[in-house]
């Protein structure tokens, strides 16, 4: 080595030494702790570690909101609606507001039967009977004040039968509609979806400003008369949604009702699946839009029990024709699903992570929660009024399933095993 490049190497080296001095003498740069998830709200209307399920939900599947907003790269969760994210029932209550105040059109022809494929003749008879006025086709009928025909029209709606006590409603799927409930979509014919809107709204400020426990007087008979939002599923749907969740509503009452009163859940009517009426010239008509297999118009298929998972794979998740009325592949499905009845057992048992269950003593939708075959099964009490403690097993093994032709049987596992019957084990001391 030439002396002339020697300087040059101590120079170098020279310089090289007092950078690693001080870069040791530096404090390190510390990594950016992540941020914390969003935190549900303490509640003691929550049962024992479920709040804790819960947030170990949000914590690890939600991404605490840093997810990116593209729908296919955000978990899903499902709501079911009517006593699960309110108390009581949004449907009734509007039905209930349409008879006191005369927004129940007489139908075409004046023939019963136009509302509903699936009424009975003895349905047709009886509804002919009490709502014989003078209205003509298409006006409203006068059941504010003529209570017979507003007893009918409730009687068939609410128990499925004539004030008789005759079967109102047959021929139909019993895993894919409820005629009752799509019957009060069906009567809001000739009204236009801003229009049931206003209703809805207005049926909704009268529920919540009643006091627990009122009454109404429909037609000669008292009807409940007031509906609340659960605080902890309010919270519940805010914490997913800060936290990265794409966050539905499902529900087998109308969807322009079921959007109104969404809003005050935080949830938007776009994410917002209720019973879609077939439209023509910008007015409901007594025809529903069908899901997979079911064409519109057939009013065959409605989101309740399996329509309730057709709905969802189609809306959510973009499926259509058979494929929407099968359980998708577990990276299509929603992780998290709330339910309460056995209405919402199918869409339930879809979610993959964890599913929320509010007591209300429904015997399938309670035979697998308790069964938690899987472990992803909670259970809790309703917020308000909860239900007490059934003093007799739940019949499992033997009449807990409805077929799709009203028969009962058993309620069956994966693997085809009869779900044992089940002791109920989830409700407030005391009751």
């Amino acid at each position: 080595m030439s002396g002339k490049s020697r300087p040059r190497l101590v120079t170098a080296l020279a310089l090289f030494l007092l950078a690693g001095s001080l870069a040791a003498g530096r404090p390190a740069v510390a990594e950016p702790a992540p941020r914390a998830c969003p935190v549900l709200a303490p509640s003691p209307g929550w049962y024992g570690d479920n709040r804790a399920r819960l947030q170990q939900l949000i914590d690890r599947h939600g991404g605490c909101g840093e997810r990116s907003h593209r729908m296919k790269g955000r978990p899903v969760a499902v709501f079911d609606w009517d006593n699960t994210v309110v108390k009581n029932d949004v449907g009734d209550a509007t039905m209930f507001w349409l008879l006191r105040h005369e927004r129940i059109r007489r139908p075409a022809h004046r023939d019963w039967r136009t509302t509903s494929r699936h009424l009975t003749d003895a349905a047709v008879r009886a509804l002919a009977a009490a709502c014989g006025s003078s209205a003509p086709a298409g006006a409203p009928l006068p059941t504010a004040t003529d209570t017979g025909c507003a007893d009918e029209i409730r009687a068939v709606y609410s128990d499925g039968a004539t004030t008789g006590g005759e079967h109102a409603f047959a021929g139909f799927d019993h895993r894919r509609t409820q005629p009752q409930y799509a019957w009060l979509a069906q009567l809001l014919q000739g009204w236009t979806p801003r229009e049931v809107r206003e209703f809805a709204a207005a049926a909704r400020a009268e529920n919540l400003a009643a006091p627990v426990g009122t009454e109404q007087r429909v037609g000669s008979g008292r009807e409940t008369g007031w509906v609340r939002y659960y605080a902890e599923q309010r919270d519940l749907i805010r914490t997913l949604q800060r936290s990265g969740f794409d966050v539905w509503i499902t529900s087998a009452s109308p969807e322009p009702v079921v959007e109104v009163w969404a809003r005050g859940a935080g949830v938007d009517a776009a994410h917002t699946i209720g019973i879609r009426s077939v439209t023509a010239a910008g007015r409901l008509t007594a025809h529903l839009r069908g899901c997979g297999t079911v064409r519109d118009g057939e009013d065959a298929l409605i989101p309740y029990i399996d329509g309730k998972r057709c709905w969802i794979n189609t809306v959510v998740y973009g499926v259509h024709g058979a494929a929407a009325e099968r359980s998708l592949p577990a990276d299509r499905r929603q992780v998290f699903a709330a339910g309460d009845s056995d209405t919402d057992v199918t869409f339930l048992r879809d979610a993959t992570v964890l599913r929320l269950v509010l007591n209300r003593n429904r015997t399938e939708l309670m035979c697998r929660a308790y069964d938690d075959g899987d472990g992803r099964w909670i259970v809790n009490p309703m917020f308000l009024q909860p239900k007490p403690r059934r003093a007799d097993p739940y019949p499992c093994a033997t009449t807990g399933y409805e077929n799709p032709d009203g028969t009962r049987g058993p309620v069956l596992r994966q693997d085809g095993s009869p779900v044992p019957d089940q002791w109920d084990r989830v409700y407030p001391q005391g009751l």
